[in-house]
């Protein structure tokens, strides 16, 4: 599960925030209040939510201090809705930067598209490799434990979104405006009997996990679960 590190002095904000992280995300989500915990416990943390007004230590500061040893993602929340703001929490490493004001959904949004940027895998090669699980994007091919596994191009893509990001949820509209190019909100049938049928191809349940609520992401624990199967 991703774990979201809220840096966030006003309690009430951070609490708010975890809520939705959790909630609507699925995402795991701790808090601390100030930018020597922030530097303290970011290691733990797979993208950290730093907002740009702390007691202690700058936010900007802190920003660097952070990116200047770890590549984790880092989305800065200003106070203020300006271009500067902007531009400084950028210039000082952050992967994107929103407001105070800024709805959960956005964020739940911009924190998607930093998690695909940040944990894409490398162009070295076009396998996804899910070890017993294989995914070739060249010939479109999906070999389990050596095996071909016949899939249609619907179900190759969704596996092959899924794949490519493993530690994120995808939520069901970006899978309809990725895999279908729509976005009709009555996804539900149409994706889950995409999923349904992958989880049968693959054999086990345990391989597209749901996220009740919002969408689905790799189960970490499949092959395990399989083999023991």
């Amino acid at each position: 599960m991703v774990h979201v590190l809220v840096v966030e002095e006003r309690d009430a904000v951070a609490e708010s925030m975890i809520r939705g992280l959790r909630r609507q995300g699925g995402y795991d989500a701790d808090q601390v209040s100030t930018g020597s915990e922030a530097l303290e416990t970011y290691p733990k943390a797979d993208l950290v939510l730093l907002s740009l007004e702390l007691p202690d230590i700058d936010g900007l500061e802190v920003c660097r201090s952070i990116r200047a040893v770890s590549d984790v993602p880092i989305i800065a929340i200003a106070g203020r809705d300006t271009e500067l703001d902007r531009v400084l929490a950028l210039q000082a490493g952050s992967d994107d930067c929103v407001t105070k004001t800024c709805g959960s959904r956005e964020i739940m949004a911009r924190i998607e598209a930093v998690m695909r940027r940040a944990y894409r895998p490398t162009r070295a090669s076009d396998t996804i490799s899910l070890c017993p699980l294989q995914i070739d994007r060249r010939s479109r091919e999906v070999l389990l434990r050596g095996e071909k596994i016949n899939v249609t191009a619907k179900e190759f893509d969704l596996l092959c979104l899924l794949a490519t990001n493993p530690q994120t949820v995808v939520s069901r509209k970006e899978l309809m405006a990725t895999i279908w190019d729509n976005t009709w909100t009555d996804s539900s049938r149409t994706i889950d009997t995409h999923v349904s049928s992958l989880r049968g191809k693959l054999g086990a349940s345990t391989w597209i996990l749901t996220v009740r609520g919002v969408g689905y992401r790799m189960g970490h624990d499949c092959p395990n679960a399989i083999a023991a199967g």
